[in-house]
């Protein structure tokens, strides 16, 4: 089946996604139904809290390079985001990536003078590393997998299974 190129499609699908994932971590999460910055207030149990969380979302990779390099995803966020919480969305392969606010600010390659960050990585693992480490590829931010990040952020949060 094709994937839709709607963007509130593409949009919903993530939010959808990342509300799926953390159920199944036994975290609780709402929509919200208006564009703030923030998509999703999550509450865990033991949490003491709600944690918002802004919603990016690809829905498949694309050529880098002007459309002629190596397959990447990436996402634009503003850096002065409300939100705690960013997740990342692949759709094509139902992958989320979840960040501090913090974390995605650091890890962002490029800033514009707009106030927009960019975040971004290959999905072709066979993209050449520089000797600084740079660029990313997917596996340098398998840390950021939303099964491994959601016990980390959400206290009471049960393990991914494997």
């Amino acid at each position: 089946m094709a994937l839709t190129r709607n963007p509130l499609h593409i949009g919903a699908g993530g939010e959808l996604l990342v509300q799926y994932q953390l159920l199944k971590l036994g975290i609780d999460s709402a929509r919200m139904t208006t564009d703030s910055g923030i998509d999703l207030v999550v509450y865990a149990p033991g949490a003491q809290e709600a944690t918002t969380v802004q919603v990016k979302t690809v829905d498949r990779a694309t050529p880098s390079g002007g459309g002629n390099g190596k397959m990447a995803i990436g996402w634009t966020f503003p850096h002065s985001t409300p939100a705690q919480l960013l997740a990342f969305v692949f759709l094509e392969r139902d992958v989320v990536w979840l960040f501090t606010r913090g974390q995605a600010r650091a890890t962002a390659q490029q800033h514009t003078e707009k106030g927009n960050r960019r975040l971004y990585w290959y999905t072709d693992p066979t993209v050449r590393k520089h000797h600084d480490g740079s660029p990313l590829i997917e596996t340098d931010v398998d840390q950021y997998l939303l099964e491994r990040q959601a016990p980390i952020l959400f206290p009471g949060a049960s393990a991914a299974s494997s």
